[in-house]
C-alpha cells in the first residue's frame, strides 16, 4: 500500500485549512482562547476506549473478509486497485455496492479542479456575481460596486436548498447561504488595514442568503439559473429581518437603532442550514463573533464574560466594519452581537417577505439547523455549536403543523419555532473511567457505546412568554446566552459538532464532529468514552437513537459510526465495514441523505494530503460503514451544501483559491473559468451521463 499523499502545509490546529480561510472565515477561532472553560464532561471522554473495543470485536471478520477478497495494490490513498478499477455499478471485493454507491470512488488528488467518477459530467450552475435581481449588471470584477453586488449571487456560497416550484416545469427554487468574503481574493490591491467604504459596503452584499430559480436540461443533469425571475432575491447584511420568539423585544437586544429589539440589519456567516416539511428553509449564523470591534472596551464584568464565552474579543475587528458603521462597534452598541448568532428562518416563495430570526432556538454558532416531525407532526430541530469543547442540542416544538397548502395552514406553520421546549446533550459512556486512558485501550466490557439525555434548558410559550429550566438564569439570558447555559446544566463537551441530521429512513440522528486538536494539551479537557483519540485531526460521526425513536424523547443511545482517517491507522472505524475496501476521508462537515438513505459527507481541512472532497456511506445492511469518494474539489477549495437527489448531486465549492499567499494579482487556482479569470465561489451540478440515477 502505497504512501497517502504529502501533508499541504496548513494553518496548524484548524485541520487542513489555509491560515487565510482561518482569518477571514471565522476570525482565527481554533487559535484563540477556548471559549468554553466549564468543568463539564468532555465528549471525547466518552467515546475513547470505544473505536478499539469495536474494531477489536470486528478485526477477524476484517481479516477473513480481507483474506478472501485476495491481497491488492493500492490505485490511491486508501482506495484498492480492485476499488478503482471496478466497472460502473460494482464495488470492490464480492457482491455490488450500496444501491446509490454504485461508483468508481474518485482517488484523493490535488487537481484544480471538481474532479467527478468516470461517467459523470458536472456544470457550473452560478457563480459568484451573476445577475439574479432585474436590472443587476454582468458580472465586471474591475467595476463591481454595492449596488450591483446587491443584485448579484453571493460570495462564498455554503448551505443549499432546492425546493420544488409548482406550475413551473423542470424548474426548482435554489436557496443559497453565503458564508463570508474574503476581499483578499476580492479586491485588486486590497489594504486590509484601510479598506474603502466601497469596498465594505460591496462585501456587506456579498453576505447572506441568495434565491435564485434554476432550470434542469432535459439531456442532463445540468441546472441553469433562470435569472431576473420574479422570485429570486438577495438578503445582505443590511436587509431587515425580524426577532421573534422569547427573545425578541429583551432588554439583551435593544439598541439605539431599534429600542424596541425587534428589527435586526443583516444577517452574517451563513454556514449550513436545513430545510421545513412546510416549505422554508433554515440558514445557521456561525462566526458572528469576528464582525464586531473594541470588546476590550466593554467593562462591565458580566458583559465582558458573555463576550468572552463566546469568542467576541479584541479591538479592531479583520474587516473593520466598525469604521464605516456603529452598530460593529461595542464599545457604542454592546447588544449588536447579541441580535446575531441565530437561526434564520426564510420563506422563499413570498419575495416580500421579513425573514425571522428564531430566537426559541437559541444562540450560539450555529453550523445548521435540521428539522424531523414527531409522531404527532411537531417539529424537532437538531443544532450543533461549531467550536471546540462546545455542544449539540434540540428544539421540540409545541405545536403541529397544519397540514396543506391554504393561506391559514401556511401562516400557522410560520409560528411551529416559536413556541417549545430547547434542550442540550449530555452523553454518559458505560465504562469505568479508570478503564479509559485515552489511547484507545479497549475497556473491559468490550462496547463502545453509552446513553445519554437531553436536558431541558428553557420553555418557550404562546406570546413570547417562557420558563426557564436552568437555575440562576432567566428565559431570556438562557436564549440569548445558551452557551452559558449549558455550561450550568452541565452538558457535554464536543469535538466541534457540525451538522446534525436525521435520517429520513430510520429516524437516526447522526452528528459531524470536525475535529479537536486541542483534546488532550495540557490545560484542554481529555479523553472520556465518547472520543478515541487525542489531538483529534481528522474527526468522526456519531449515530444516535432516541428512545423508541421518537423525536420528542429526553433520552438517547448512541455509538460511534464512523472514526475519520486514513484507513490504515487502526484508530479509524467505518461501522465495521473492511477498512481496505474504504476512502479515506477527513474533517467530516455537511452531512445530507440521499433517497436510499446512504449519509452523504463534506469535508472541511482534509488532513491526509488530498483536495476536500463529498463521500457517501451505507448506514444500513450488510454494506453498513462502505464509504467512497465521490467528489474532490479544486485548489484550496472547501465542500459545502451537499444535495442528493434521484438523478442529480448539487456542491457549493467555498473559497476556491484561498491558499496562503495568494490574492487576485496572484491567484493560487484558476477554477472555475481557467486562467486569467478571478477565481469564484460557485454552485456546481454532477450528473450520470446515461442519464440513469444516481449510484445504481
Amino acid at each position: 500500500m502505497p504512501k497517502l499523499l504529502p501533508i499541504i502545509t496548513s494553518h496548524q490546529g484548524s485541520g487542513g485549512r489555509s491560515a487565510l480561510t482561518c482569518r477571514f472565515r471565522c476570525g482565527d477561532a481554533c487559535f484563540g482562547e477556548v471559549p468554553n472553560t466549564s468543568e463539564n464532561e468532555y465528549v471525547g471522554d466518552v467515546i475513547a476506549g470505544a473505536l478499539s473495543r469495536r474494531s477489536m470485536m470486528r478485526a477477524a471478520a476484517v481479516v477473513t473478509v480481507a483474506a478472501t477478497a485476495g491481497s491488492t495494490l493500492m490505485a490511491g490513498p486508501g482506495v484498492s486497485e480492485a476499488a478503482a478499477a471496478a466497472p460502473e455499478g460494482r464495488t470492490a471485493g464480492k457482491g455490488r455496492g450500496a444501491r446509490g454507491l454504485r461508483f468508481a470512488p474518485v482517488a484523493p488528488n490535488t487537481k484544480d479542479a471538481v474532479t467527478v467518477p468516470a461517467g459523470y459530467g458536472q456544470n457550473v450552475v452560478i457563480r459568484w456575481g451573476e445577475p439574479i435581481l432585474r436590472g443587476a449588471p454582468a458580472f465586471d470584477p474591475d467595476r463591481q460596486t454595492a449596488e450591483a453586488q446587491a443584485g448579484q449571487f453571493g460570495y462564498n456560497n455554503d448551505f443549499l436548498s432546492l425546493l420544488p416550484l409548482r406550475g413551473e416545469h423542470g424548474r426548482q427554487v435554489l436557496v443559497a447561504n453565503h458564508e463570508y468574503t474574503d476581499e483578499i481574493l476580492m479586491f485588486k490591491g486590497y489594504d486590509p488595514e484601510n479598506p474603502t467604504r466601497e469596498q465594505v459596503e460591496i462585501a456587506w452584499a456579498a453576505h447572506g442568503l441568495s434565491v435564485v430559480v434554476v432550470e434542469g436540461e432535459r439531456k442532463s443533469g445540468a441546472l441553469r439559473a433562470v435569472t431576473r425571475h420574479h422570485l429570486n432575491r438577495r438578503l445582505t447584511a443590511t436587509s431587515r429581518f425580524r426577532l421573534t420568539g422569547p427573545a425578541a423585544g429583551s432588554d439583551l437586544v435593544r439598541t439605539k437603532a431599534d429600542p424596541r429589539g425587534t428589527t435586526v440589519l443583516g444577517t452574517l456567516n451563513n454556514c449550513s442550514g436545513g430545510t421545513t416539511p412546510w416549505g422554508t428553509t433554515l440558514h445557521g449564523e456561525e462566526n458572528f463573533n469576528q464582525y464586531f470591534a473594541n470588546a476590550v472596551q466593554v467593562t462591565d464584568p458580566t458583559a465582558a464574560a458573555r463576550l468572552k464565552r463566546y469568542g467576541v474579543s479584541g479591538a479592531a475587528s479583520e474587516r473593520k466594519w466598525e469604521r464605516f458603521d456603529d452598530r460593529f462597534d461595542l464599545a457604542k452598541e454592546p447588544n449588536e452581537a447579541n441580535r446575531f448568532g441565530w437561526v434564520v428562518e426564510l420563506d422563499p416563495f413570498d419575495p416580500d417577505s421579513t425573514p425571522r430570526k428564531r430566537t426559541a432556538l437559541g444562540r450560539f454558532k450555529h453550523e445548521a439547523a435540521q428539522p424531523r416531525l414527531t409522531d404527532d407532526g411537531r417539529p424537532v430541530v437538531y443544532m450543533g455549536d461549531d467550536e471546540k469543547f462546545d455542544y449539540f442540542y434540540k428544539f421540540v416544538s409545541s405545536k403541529r403543523m397544519a397540514k396543506g397548502k391554504s393561506r391559514a395552514a401556511h401562516e400557522h406553520n410560520l409560528t411551529l419555532l416559536d413556541e417549545g421546549t430547547l434542550y442540550v446533550a449530555k452523553l454518559t459512556g458505560d465504562s469505568p473511567a479508570a478503564e479509559i486512558d485515552g489511547k484507545g485501550t479497549l475497556p473491559r466490557d468490550g462496547e463502545f457505546d453509552g446513553s445519554g439525555r437531553w436536558i431541558p434548558l428553557a420553555t418557550a410559550g404562546p406570546g413570547g412568554k417562557a420558563v426557564s429550566h436552568v437555575e440562576g438564569m432567566t428565559a431570556e439570558e438562557v436564549y440569548v446566552f445558551t452557551r452559558l447555559a449549558g455550561d450550568k446544566v452541565g452538558a457535554t463537551k464536543m469535538d466541534r459538532p457540525e451538522d446534525i441530521e436525521p435520517s429520513p429512513h430510520t429516524g437516526k440522528v447522526y452528528v459531524a464532529l470536525t475535529n479537536n486538536s486541542d483534546r488532550g494539551k495540557p490545560g484542554k479537557a481529555g479523553a472520556d468514552e465518547a472520543n478515541p483519540r487525542n489531538l483529534n485531526k481528522h474527526g468522526q460521526v456519531l449515530e444516535l437513537t432516541e428512545r423508541r425513536n421518537r423525536a420528542d424523547a429526553t433520552t438517547f443511545a448512541w455509538s460511534l459510526f464512523l472514526v475519520a482517517g486514513d484507513p490504515d491507522d487502526p484508530s479509524t472505524y467505518f461501522a465495521g465495514f473492511p477498512k481496505d475496501r474504504v476512502s479515506p476521508i477527513s474533517c467530516p462537515d455537511n452531512v445530507a441523505f440521499d433517497p436510499h438513505g446512504n449519509l452523504w459527507l463534506s469535508t472541511d481541512g482534509n488532513q491526509l494530503g488530498s483536495h476536500d472532497g463529498l463521500f457517501g456511506v451505507a448506514t444500513r445492511g450488510e454494506r453498513r460503514g462502505e464509504l467512497k469518494q465521490f467528489l474532490t474539489m479544486p485548489t484550496g477549495a472547501e465542500t459545502c451544501g451537499p444535495l442528493i437527489q434521484d438523478r442529480r448531486v448539487l456542491v457549493a465549492v467555498q473559497h476556491p483559491g484561498e491558499v496562503d499567499g495568494a490574492s487576485v494579482e496572484k491567484p493560487a487556482s484558476a477554477w472555475p473559468d481557467g486562467p486569467g479569470k478571478l477565481v469564484r465561489p460557485s454552485v456546481v451540478s454532477v450528473w450520470r451521463e446515461d442519464g440513469r440515477d444516481i449510484g445504481v
